[in-house]
């Protein structure tokens, strides 16, 4: 498995403050100059211009980190993260709850209502994980191809529409059919935002992101659960089931959502209107040599290539640190789902109502959310990755343990508690360690492509 860290780099952050104590007014002035003369600042130049000059700037070999000393890395940071994180985690609460969702729908009737069999109605959900895995790193690569916030927004509207039509299946057949398209539709969303967020943030800043990003989907869970219980009260409204409402305007609420992120997504850091052209040029230049120590000489420096090339996508696919990586997903994947599916049934099963068997599935997912968070900064803290990883896939066998070792009801619950806030933090680690040793853009949006794609065939299985 690939190292967590190289010791001998030093993290940007790092680099940035180092290059404080030697401000080069000179180079700065330079650089205005630079901006000035090639005409950054007119308001008239077309989008694909400017992220020309931005790149031909940051990645001139005269420009070093020194050349950006006055300005402040966290307090660019702070901007980046309010204008992307919040809308980047709505979209994947919301991804998350359409692919959830069906568990709620389950308990509420939905199984009865269709008269299909267990067997049927697992079938459904594994369909579901088929087409999503299989359009996964072909999305990823569309992903480079158009601009995210048009890409991400039209696949939205896709799912949502998928989902709201979820709503008025009459049988098995119409179920297992939106399933499926449902996981054409979702399949470049996670993967997608992952690699997103490394076109924004250097290698030991981008976990804590991936954390609040998602973190989402816990906090899914938890308002799935809400939201189930209050819609279970629309049953007969419309002469439509509970269940079907959950659909219907879960779908409805993403189709609204994906109009909103067209509008305020921004696709990359060179056209970011919120940052100024010297922080743009910043950011690119600390991404294209992200990992490189400060004291080498600017002119040995070798930018990371953006250039598109099958021989990526070959490296990528023969690359065995990304394989060896997916088994470590698959550990946490297969009973994260399983979780996440059957999580409102198992504790119905525990003897509780329908409504509070919704209710209690809150507590698990709020907890799982704050630890997500708080590992991913420790582990940017330390630039360890595997650690925690490990931390979770113990507390998780723990938590299992208690629950097959015991018919108490309490003692059952206590240990899906365990395992379910454990598992969550396991993601944002796994996918974080392998991006960050993983060099060249498409490369790493092809790696984390196979990565997730792959490892999500483990959620077919865990459900």
């Amino acid at each position: 498995m690939a190292i967590d860290t190289v010791p001998s780099e030093k993290s940007s952050v790092e680099q940035s403050e180092a290059s404080k104590e030697s401000p080069s007014p000179e180079r700065s002035f330079a650089l205005h100059e630079r901006i000035e003369y090639l005409g950054l600042n007119d308001k008239h130049l077309s989008r694909a211009d400017v992220i020309r000059l931005v790149d031909e700037i940051a990645n001139d070999p005269h420009v070093s980190l020194e050349t950006f000393a006055h300005l402040d890395l966290q307090k660019i940071l702070r901007k980046i993260d309010l204008r992307l994180i919040p809308m980047l985690a709505l979209l994947y609460l919301l991804s998350f709850l359409d692919r959830g969702n069906i568990g709620n729908a389950k308990i509420e009737g939905l199984q009865e209502d269709l008269r299909m069999t267990g067997s049927q109605y697992n079938w459904c959900l594994t369909a579901f994980f088929f087409t999503y895995c299989a359009f996964e790193v072909p999305s990823n690569m569309l992903l480079k191809k158009f601009r995210p916030s048009i890409y991400l927004a039209s696949i939205m509207v896709a799912w949502g529409t998928v989902m709201t039509l979820m709503g008025i299946v009459r049988n098995y057949t119409g179920l297992l059919i939106a399933r499926i398209f449902l996981g054409i539709a979702e399949a470049g969303l996670f993967p997608g935002v992952a690699y997103f967020l490394t076109m924004w943030y250097c290698r030991f800043e981008v976990q804590t992101r991936q954390a609040l990003f998602f973190s989402a989907a816990s906090i899914a869970g938890a308002f799935s659960g809400l939201l189930a219980y209050g819609i279970s009260f629309m049953d007969g409204v419309g002469n439509l089931e509970g269940w079907r409402w959950i659909f219907i305007l879960e779908g409805i609420a993403t189709v609204l959502v994906a109009f909103i992120a067209f509008y305020t997504l921004y696709d990359y850091p060179q056209t970011a209107p919120f940052l100024t052209i010297e922080e743009r040029i910043f950011i690119v230049h600390r991404l294209n040599f992200d990992g490189q120590d400060v004291k080498t000489d600017s002119h040995h420096r070798v930018v990371q290539s953006n250039k598109f090339g099958w021989h990526y996508v070959r490296q990528a696919f023969s690359d065995p640190q990304i394989f060896l990586n997916i088994i470590v997903y698959w550990g946490y994947v297969c009973p994260l789902y399983g979780i996440s599916l059957f999580l409102p049934t198992i504790i119905r099963e525990l003897g509780h109502r329908t409504t509070t068997a919704q209710l209690l599935t809150v507590p698990i997912y709020i907890t799982a959310s704050i630890i997500t968070i708080i590992v991913a900064l420790l582990a940017d803290r330390k630039r360890l990755r595997s650690p925690f990883i490990l931390a979770g896939l113990v507390f998780q066998l723990i938590g299992f343990a208690m629950c097959i070792s015991t018919s108490s009801p309490g003692v059952t619950y206590a240990g899906i508690f365990i395992a379910g806030s454990a598992l969550y933090q396991c993601q944002p680690s796994n996918i974080t360690w392998l991006s960050n040793n993983l060099a060249g853009s498409y490369k790493r949006a092809v790696g984390m492509g196979i990565q997730i794609s792959v490892g999500n065939l483990a959620g077919a299985h865990g459900e």
